[in-house]
């Protein structure tokens, strides 16, 4: 009999590794050309009405941003990459009434649907600003998990996706020293799976003059077997189908309703449980 169990993330992994970037900038195209060297993932928040115009004249501070045709060129068809909403034009969601706020959500979540041919439940708050109505808002408009700003210098999997906390930033001066702390092997007893998540702009590593960080970082956290390395949208969808699991009374049998293999751990023993399937507990995880 089970007396309890731990996720495990795909192939029995106890650890993932994500990536949140805002504002679609051009530094994201050679942040993606990182993720694709170093085989990592990460979600990029998009405003669909603050685009770069693909011709005229513009602010200054539009330059930056990547025109509508190099969103599409660079995100349509990245496999290490999902788009997610960040609003319409980036404004204060707390400061909008209800429905300001939800034309912002729906319309930049239409708008980003339509150009990129697939469905976005994801989103960053702009400027990290929120409240109870705003996050009542993206539910009614589709959204399940929604970045904020503060970090949680942890790796706990999130309990209220909807006011997700990121690890840290990519700037926290702790950066490499989290790194190190999420590479301990987690103990042979188990315990709970254990989540990455870095978030920033990828202007500022121009700003700033130190790609260097990211590049260091990804060179300590690629390739290890026991990290799964997966957008924010992946994660969210394989915890909510853990949670999806049906036990029997007496914790010996499993039934698996969603449509992807879920994988729980016991005192280091593994147990997979494939899509649409029921199975029995091996007889000696209780031992």
């Amino acid at each position: 009999m089970i007396h309890h169990c731990d996720m495990r993330f795909p192939g029995g992994r106890d650890k993932a590794l994500t990536f949140s970037y805002d504002d679609g900038v051009k530094g994201d195209i050679h942040l993606l050309e990182l993720f694709e060297k170093y085989g990592v993932k990460g979600t990029f928040n998009l405003n669909s009405g603050r685009f770069r115009p693909e011709s005229g004249e513009y602010p200054a501070k539009m330059n930056r941003r990547l025109s509508e045709s190099e969103a599409v060129a660079l995100f349509a068809d990245a496999p290490e990459a999902e788009v997610a909403c960040h609003t319409l034009t980036h404004g204060f969601l707390n400061r909008m009434d209800t429905a300001a706020a939800m034309y912002e959500t729906v319309e930049d979540r239409r708008r980003l649907e339509k150009l990129f041919g697939r469905i976005v439940r994801g989103m960053a708050y702009p400027f990290g600003t929120y409240n109870d109505g705003v996050v009542e808002v993206l539910r009614m408009a589709g959204i399940d998990y929604c970045r904020v700003v503060k970090s949680s210098l942890g790796f706990e999997i999130p309990k209220d996706w909807l006011r997700l906390q990121a690890t840290c930033h990519h700037n926290h001066p702790q950066l490499m020293e989290l790194a190190d702390k999420f590479l301990t092997p987690i103990s042979h007893y188990g315990g709970p799976a254990k989540l990455f998540y870095v978030w920033g702009h990828a202007y500022e590593f121009d700003d700033n003059d130190n790609w260097d960080v990211m590049e260091n970082f990804l060179e300590k956290m690629a390739g290890h077997e026991d990290i799964w390395y997966a957008t924010n949208g992946e994660i969210y969808a394989y915890c909510k189908a853990y949670e999806s699991l049906v036990w029997s009374a007496d914790m010996s049998r499993v039934h698996n309703p969603s449509a992807q293999d879920i994988w729980v751990s016991q005192n280091d023993k593994l147990l997979c449980i494939p899509a649409g399937q029921s199975v029995e507990a091996p007889v000696d995880w209780s031992l």
